[in-house]
């Protein structure tokens, strides 16, 4: 994936800005907040959208209000990293629900992995029946979260 931001200017940024803490907020509204009409700030947004800048528009739920307050971070070494093995892992991993997030990373271990469950059991589960049996998984190390300080999505974007 591509990360062009060169063509982004202020107004954009703006847009940016607000939608990421306000998603809901009107058209209206939101070229009062930029200083612009709404015409311009319709274009720049549908442009934003067609470009993949803004990739969606989602509730954000509290986990914890639906039981799902256990977090582990999952260390993942691959028995095979060559393309296509990564290939399968990356395939593999996007099935498995209880995986917030995945990343390839550059260091002592290939993978890791948030996986949120309700609970130690439930996330036992998932680390037996679904993570350990990823296409080309040699071991997994996990460390759990005590506490979530910062969750935030994206910081300043202006």
């Amino acid at each position: 994936m591509q990360t062009e931001t060169s063509g982004l200017d202020r107004f954009d940024r703006a847009i940016l800005a607000v939608l990421t803490v306000e998603g809901r907020v009107s058209i209206t509204e939101l070229a009062r907040r930029i200083g612009l009409s709404k015409s311009p700030t319709q274009a720049r947004l549908r442009r934003l959208e067609e470009t993949g800048v803004v990739r969606g528009y989602r509730a954000i739920v509290d986990p914890i209000r639906l039981g799902l307050d256990h977090v582990a971070f999952v260390e993942v070494k691959l028995s095979d990293t060559g393309e296509h093995a990564l290939a399968a892992f990356n395939n593999a991993v996007t099935a498995i629900a209880e995986i917030e997030q995945a990343h390839l990373i550059a260091g002592n271990f290939d993978y890791l992995l948030k996986v949120r469950t309700a609970d130690m059991r439930a996330y036992r589960r998932v680390l037996a029946d679904r993570i350990s049996t990823l296409p080309g998984v040699a071991s997994t190390s996990t460390y759990v979260a005590m506490e979530a300080v910062k969750e935030d999505g994206l910081g300043d974007v202006t």
